[in-house]
């Protein structure tokens, strides 16, 4: 049991630090002619991000999907929080986009083919697979080393001075969506007050105005 419960620990650490080091992340989604997919990706302000990604058109025929489908084509879009399009372009079956953040929150990614040259095509399903790497992911640590010559204890020390740059963005992202949050906090506290003052107000007069109109009511009728 104890050797059992040792390599389940060791197991854990493994996937934790694997998931750790692991750049961006990688999926596969099937979608129709005319569909369009859309993804939400927390960014930090000044930084860049890769996206690559990679579609198959099923074939009805060998009841499977192609490894290739060229002269297909897909149309990527990207909007900033602020909703504003930073990135719009048409691309081929297979391609590679990238893009720098200037404003820090949630970015939308969304991708759909435009195509419908392919009779074969028509109705019919892909599978597209995105890869998308965010800030120091992004790099080529192989090509640097290449080019600007470096050993490998001076690229070690290049990649971890990036994790480090990208940490402090992290902190710095987290720390304006704290600010935002205590902004809205605080905003709704205000609202909520001056709502149950209003209210309050509101119940006074109201009660005043059905007293006036009852002491009215009964000199009217000389009750009193």
């Amino acid at each position: 049991i104890v050797v059992l419960r040792s390599m389940m620990l060791s197991a854990a650490g493994f996937v934790l630090a694997f998931s750790w080091f692991l750049p961006g992340y990688a999926l596969y989604f099937h979608i129709g002619e005319t569909e369009k997919k859309c993804f939400i990706e927390e960014i930090p302000d000044e930084t860049m991000v890769i996206g690559k990604y990679r579609t198959q058109l099923w074939d009805k025929q060998a009841n499977s999907f192609l490894p290739a489908t060229p002269g297909l084509g897909m149309h990527v879009e990207i909007k900033d929080p602020d909703t504003k399009i930073i990135l719009s372009r048409q691309y081929g079956s297979e391609g590679r986009f990238t893009f720098t953040s200037h404003t820090p929150g949630e970015h939308q990614i969304c991708l759909h083919s435009n195509s419908t040259k392919m009779a074969l095509f028509a109705g019919g399903k892909l599978r597209v697979h995105l890869d998308i790497q965010v800030g120091e992911h992004t790099n080529n640590y192989p090509e640097i080393a290449a080019k600007d010559k470096l050993t490998e204890l001076q690229l070690r020390v290049r990649q971890l001075l990036d994790q480090v740059e990208q940490i402090q963005k992290e902190q710095n992202y987290q720390r304006y969506r704290e600010e935002r949050f205590r902004m809205t906090s605080e905003s709704t506290n205000q609202r909520v007050l001056w709502w149950s003052i209003a209210q309050t107000l509101i119940l006074i007069v109201t009660g005043i105005w059905q007293m006036k109109h009852l002491k009215s009511f009964f000199e009217a009728k000389k009750l009193v």
